[in-house]
């Protein structure tokens, strides 16, 4: 199939990942290609040059507008509206078989644009006013639309999800993330440096459970960093850096624990099930998808409550590495999702040519 893979543009499409969003992105790109397909990454000019880029901007936008984002900033909605339009024009003009829509932008899930590009679009946050009702307007034939979690699915549905709606859990490439039987007795916590993923939570917990921590991950909130996380680095927490995935990997193997600590409604959580194929057992706030991603293979704590995490750590350090490492291969693998994936195209692909008829 020659495919169309929209990005949001917010950071490159390339290693280090800036977050979940970013790794989904590339790995659906490489996964596509590693099966034979013919595809075409639509993400800012600067992403990973393995692929084949149309860029919809030149740069990131954080780099050209950082933290405008968050500011309702009028010269970046430009921006990022004449990019968008630009690029999906040429997705319609370009005769592929699908797009796959991870833009999070307003314009690839018109009516008028599904309705000649058959179109899966993945929802990787939770519902919010700018894109809420376009997106509900959306669920149209020719237009497939996923989610992370069932979670999620309620969240933009509460209703009734409708037909052309479903769940699509992430996946990961499970040899990339291999399993160590033992740790060293450490913990582990990665992800951006922001205030909604919680990891001054973490150090707090950590230090409350005289077990060792390393942080890990992009300071992306320099403000928050001082005031919050760096105050509490010391003899057993650490910062080690943003590190890329085989880097990374290999410092996931050598713990015994991985905290997670969502302090929004986090979609799915992509990180744990990194953690979780290393073999690492995962003490978690219970928000968002969270359960629903660990499952037996962690312990969770109510969210923002640091005594009841750290207590969470003993749990889960009794856990088996091999329940984590099951749970992922049986439920979370990228053969999986790519299967699924490839469904959900063919199935856009079906409705469209129903449509046509």
């Amino acid at each position: 199939m020659r495919i169309a893979i929209l990005a949001h543009v917010r950071q490159r499409i390339a290693q280090p990942f800036a977050g979940g969003m970013e790794a989904h992105c590339w790995q659906l790109a490489a996964g596509l290609e590693a099966r034979g397909h013919d595809v075409t990454l639509f993400a800012s000019g600067d992403s990973d040059p393995r692929f084949a880029i149309d860029p919809v901007v030149a740069k990131h936008y954080e780099c050209v507008f950082p933290w405008a984002e968050h500011r309702g900033s009028a010269p970046l909605i430009a921006h990022l509206d004449a990019g968008y339009a630009a690029a999906c024009d040429r997705i319609s003009a370009g005769g592929y078989d699908v797009v796959h829509n991870n833009s999070l932008h307003r314009f690839a899930i018109e009516p008028r644009r599904t309705a000649v590009t058959p179109t899966v679009t993945s929802l990787h946050v939770p519902p919010y006013d700018a894109l809420h009702w376009f997106v509900r307007a959306s669920a149209t034939p020719g237009h497939r639309l996923t989610v992370t979690s069932a979670t999620q699915l309620a969240a933009w549905w509460p209703e009734g999800a409708p037909a052309q709606a479903s769940v699509l859990h992430n996946g990961i490439d499970a040899d990339a993330w291999r399993f160590s039987p033992q740790g060293d007795g450490s913990a582990l916590w990665c992800g951006r440096m922001t205030p909604n993923k919680g990891p001054h939570f973490a150090a707090q917990a950590a230090l409350r459970a005289g077990v060792p921590l390393t942080l890990f991950g992009p300071v992306e909130d320099p403000d928050y960093w001082a005031a919050e996380v760096a105050p509490l680095l010391g003899p057993t927490v650490r910062y080690g850096g943003h590190l890329a995935g085989a880097a990374l990997a290999a410092e996931m193997a050598r713990a015994s624990v991985f905290l997670f600590t969502p302090c929004w409604d986090e979609p799915f959580g992509l990180v744990a099930a990194e953690a979780m194929a290393c073999g690492l057992p995962v003490a978690a706030f219970d928000q968002g998808a969270a359960r629903e991603v660990i499952g037996e293979a962690g312990a969770f704590a109510p969210a923002g409550d640091v005594a009841a995490l750290a207590a969470a750590i003993g749990t889960a350090l009794a856990i088996p590495r091999l329940v984590p490492r099951a749970r992922v291969e049986r439920m979370f693998t990228r053969d999986i999702w790519l299967d699924r994936c490839e469904a959900l195209y063919r199935a856009a692909g079906a409705d469209r040519a129903v449509l046509a008829a």
